[in-house]
């Protein structure tokens, strides 16, 4: 594994245990926010070890990482869904406004599994 990889997957893992504490507090919106991040930061991993290359963009982030994994039979589109769909949290968490602005905390419980199995999983291609 590069050391930037390495820098990405510490920084993964460092979003999800903010993500875990913020949600031992009750702050759903928030936890699913930094979930959201350990997320992006794994996939950032595997992008640069793949390419070499970063992406700079949230949206470039995950196109990457899908065209870079379509059809890996060891990464599931669950971890390809899980980027937009918890990208959607963090639209939330930064601009949202009302009632369609609410996560809950079971949503956030769930974002919180994914971004750990997501973790998981770039590590051990990685490793």
């Amino acid at each position: 594994m590069t050391p930037e990889a390495a820098a990405y997957l510490a920084k993964a893992r460092e979003c999800l245990d903010e993500a875990r504490k913020i949600y031992a507090i009750g702050l759903a919106a928030v936890a699913a926010r930094s979930a959201y991040y350990a997320g992006f930061h794994a996939a950032e991993a595997l992008i640069i070890s793949r390419s070499g290359k970063i992406a700079k963009s949230h949206s470039g982030v995950r196109s990457e990482f899908s065209r870079l994994t379509r059809n890996d039979p060891q990464i599931g589109e669950e971890f390809t869904a899980f980027l937009a769909q918890a990208y959607k949290y963090k639209e939330i968490g930064d601009y949202g406004v009302g009632a369609s602005a609410i996560i809950t905390l079971p949503t956030a419980d769930g974002a919180i599994k994914t971004a750990d199995k997501f973790i998981t999983r770039i590590s051990e291609l990685l490793a």
